[in-house]
């Protein structure tokens, strides 16, 4: 039987606007429209969307709350607090809670971070993605290298300890001696914690469609990557999980929670949740907000903002449990799997064989990770935990 409150909880904010989509993205972002941003009616949407999502966890308490998007620093302190109040009157939530804003180094005001730190933001994730301006036009980024030192500056002068820099490898023209020049440049700011990840053509974007030229094989790819966690591991960094690389005590605790299996209420246009029930059945529920901003802003009440609810089988519940917990480097236990699922761990003793004789996975019978040609290969592994 699963203990809902046994699992930690999450809350995630999706603020969906950028001042211009980038060709490789494939999240739910848009442009800005031509009248502005909707800051105000997206904002009592929200409200009340939460509302209406708390009742299914009333009680447990929020570990997180992650702000993400789109250019969530497009939004003022004022509606990011005003969330946040919201959050904390209808929801325990932990002393220590994480509360993550993504920001875009092209879209920083001064002083607007120690805004954002007064209402209770008290981790800031910057896209810097490269330090190279040439890369950064490649890609469609809107800032240049210097606006990512000077969102640093500001991040430090707001008081704001911790910090993430996303950086990106395999980009149009580079090569490894580029790749480890951008960790030498993060590594000067002094982040506390940085996600570096692969550049990948995602189905429908433009870079799907018209791929730049100049990429890397897979091999140079490859390269980069053992070079880059080579440095971050010599400059004190702990890789954690596939892309997730952090200072001691600085995991991002609020991706640990969709790793680890966790539950979390989405908000926002096309935001995904996951709920556990208490009831005695511990029936786990994922939803999915309305995709476009206009149909989410045009609901009129809570039900129909929801999109899709749906229930996950334990049929299904091997592989949406492996699909997350094999991406940390320490992998799982089988208490953890129990706990989470309600499942015995004996149902994963065919799979878990398999990978083992692929030399996927390790382990010792209580405690399963993937190998490192299972962390190279990793949706192979994944697929493995996939229903008969």
């Amino acid at each position: 039987m699963i203990d809902a409150d046994r699992i930690p909880l999450a809350l995630y904010v999706h603020l969906p606007w950028c001042v211009r989509k980038c060709p490789y993205c494939d999240f739910n972002s848009h442009a800005l429209p031509a009248a502005g941003l909707p800051e105000q009616p997206y904002l009592a949407a929200l409200l009340d969307d939460l509302e209406h999502a708390a009742a299914a966890v009333a009680g447990r308490e929020i570990v997180s709350v992650f702000f993400g998007g789109g250019t969530p620093s497009l939004f003022s302190a004022r509606a990011v607090g005003s969330i946040l109040a919201r959050a904390r009157a209808v929801l325990p939530f932990a002393r220590d809670v994480e509360v993550t804003l993504e920001a875009n180094p092209g879209t920083v005001e001064h002083g607007r971070f120690a805004d954002y730190a007064a209402v209770g933001v008290n981790r800031i994730s910057l896209g810097a993605q490269s330090f190279s301006d040439a890369r950064l036009q490649a890609l469609g980024r809107i800032h240049a290298s210097g606006d990512i030192e000077r969102a640093v500056g500001e991040v430090r002068r707001a008081g704001i300890a911790n910090l993430n820099l996303d950086l990106m490898y395999a980009l149009p023209g580079q090569d490894v001696a580029g790749a480890l020049a951008d960790v030498e440049r993060a590594l000067e700011l002094e982040p506390t914690h940085l996600s570096h990840y692969q550049l990948t053509l995602e189905a429908e974007t433009p870079f799907a469609k018209r791929p730049p030229p100049g990429l890397p094989d897979d091999d140079v790819a490859w390269s980069m990557q053992e070079a880059c966690q080579g440095r971050l591991a010599a400059a004190g960094f702990e890789q954690y999980e596939v892309s997730g690389y952090a200072r001691p005590g600085r995991r991002c605790r609020h991706n640990l929670v969709y790793w680890q299996f966790g539950d979390y209420l989405g908000l926002g246009a096309g935001a995904h949740g996951k709920v556990t029930a208490r009831d005695a059945g511990g029936v786990i529920t994922r939803t999915v907000r309305v995709r476009h901003p206009a149909a989410y802003l045009a609901a009129t009440d809570s039900a129909s903002r929801v999109a899709e609810t749906r229930r996950v089988t334990a049929e299904e519940l091997p592989f949406e449990f492996a699909l997350n917990a094999l991406r940390l480097n320490s992998g799982f236990a089988a208490a953890d799997f129990e706990r989470c699922t309600g499942l015995s761990a004996d149902v994963l003793a065919e799979r878990l064989g398999h990978a083992m004789q692929r030399g996927l996975v390790a382990g010792d019978g209580g405690n399963w990770y993937a190998t490192p040609l299972g962390r190279r290969f990793l949706n192979d592994l994944q697929a493995l935990f996939l229903p008969v």
